[in-house]
């Protein structure tokens, strides 16, 4: 069962490496309170136009490193991601 959906911004060079399957992972500052089983809905955003584009991607979180461990600092987590659920090119 999945859970509540977090939307985030992504910068168009990561969110490439997303879509191509490159990057499998989400490295956040966590402020939402992210859990395993709930989603990403992930924007890719423009920071020299400040616009988002308008393609995005849904994931399912499936693995959580939370910081205070293994090199990542307090209040911080590496989240694993699955293959995208939904993939909206803009088109």
């Amino acid at each position: 069962m999945m859970g509540q959906t977090h939307e985030l911004k992504v910068w168009p060079e990561y969110y490439e490496a997303l879509a191509n399957g490159t990057k499998t992972f989400e490295y956040r500052k966590n402020d939402r309170g992210f859990e395993v089983n709930q989603l990403l809905w992930l924007s890719e955003w423009n920071p020299k136009i400040e616009e988002y584009t308008k393609r995005s991607m849904l994931f399912e979180i499936q693995y959580i490193l939370y910081g205070g461990k293994m090199g990542i600092p307090e209040g911080y987590c590496i989240m694993s991601l699955g293959i995208p659920i939904i993939v909206n090119e803009g088109e």
